[in-house]
């Protein structure tokens, strides 16, 4: 029986990738106009892959087009981030909970890796380095679960959160605390006990959501 050959990431896939790593990292801003004319020549694509992967963005919600301007870095509102937040705090511990009884020591292994290298930036003071480390944390939770629809929800909470962060990036208390409450995840996940998994997610969510929306 042969071996299926590896998913080889297409054109339109490495744009949407540069691009969307160009917003979560601030290098893009928001209310900032994509020329695709340039972004082509930057990349030495054609067009086509661009409009492919605006498609994408713009469905990502991480650029808008506007009338006469074209595409555009997105913007969240104060509105929007009260929006994420109240999913986070349902879809988090949906999640936790039902990860709990299935999770393997792959999976926490990766949990604790991570948890390893967000203390390593937050000693080093690269806090710019662990809100990357914080999304994989919560999708890799999100896919101990083996429901893909709850990755990809994660995946876009987590991402709408990070464009906020771009403007308003959390400082080192804040960041020691989320790692303290991944902790307590971890535990409940390691112990295979749903409720405390759940408990502790929304606790977190919560506190993430006090702080980001009271800003």
């Amino acid at each position: 029986m042969s071996t299926p050959l590896p998913a080889v990431p297409s054109k339109a896939d490495l744009v949407y990738e540069h691009i969307s790593a160009e917003i979560l990292n601030g290098a893009l801003q928001p209310g900032q106009r994509l020329s695709m004319d340039a972004l082509a020549r930057t990349l030495g694509v054609s067009k086509i892959p661009i409009r492919e992967a605006m498609l994408r963005l713009e469905s990502h919600g991480l650029v808008v087009q506007q009338q006469h301007a074209g595409p555009t870095v997105a913007r969240i509102s104060a509105h929007q981030l009260r929006g994420v937040y109240l999913a986070r705090q349902e879809i988090e511990p949906l999640a936790a909970r039902l990860a709990a009884p299935l999770i393997d020591a792959t999976a926490l292994d990766r949990l604790d890796r991570l948890q390893m290298s967000m203390r390593e930036h937050l000693l080093a003071g690269r806090l710019a380095e662990i809100s990357p480390l914080n999304s994989a944390f919560h999708e890799t939770v999100a896919q101990a679960t083996g429901f893909e629809i709850l990755v990809e929800f994660t995946e876009r909470l987590l991402t709408a959160v990070r464009r906020y962060r771009v403007s308003a990036p959390l400082e080192a208390d804040n960041w020691r605390r989320v790692i303290a409450e991944h902790d307590a995840i971890v535990t409940a996940l390691r112990a295979h006990d749903a409720d405390a998994a759940a408990v502790a997610a929304r606790t977190h969510a919560a506190s993430q959501a006090d702080h980001d929306t009271a800003r």
